[in-house]
């Protein structure tokens, strides 16, 4: 199963995240399918703090991606909810029929 999750990047005292998407049995920061965007805590202006590529995520929501749930709550501030995923989903399997 692919999931939506960060895989820690920075240094020690400094982090930083990075969105990928990932098979769920791969260690955190292991091997990943796709770098999804990044995420950045300490950062001051809030459109900066997540910065992703939409198309790509609602590609891998689409595909059954599920995101862990700091993934999600981001997800929800920048216009990603449950009802898009499953309108998405719905997209995907009626185009593989």
């Amino acid at each position: 199963m692919v999931i939506l999750r960060f895989s820690r990047t920075g240094r020690k005292h400094i982090r930083r995240f990075r969105l990928v998407a990932t098979e769920h049995s791969l260690p955190r920061d292991g091997r990943y399918l796709e770098i999804l965007g990044h995420y950045d805590p300490t950062e001051p202006t809030q459109e900066k703090k997540l910065v992703f590529k939409k198309e790509r995520v609602e590609y891998w929501l689409g595909k059954g991606a599920q995101p862990s749930n700091t993934v999600w709550t981001l997800l929800r501030k920048h216009g990603i909810n449950k009802a898009i995923a499953r309108e998405l989903r719905k997209k995907g399997s009626a185009a593989q029929a």
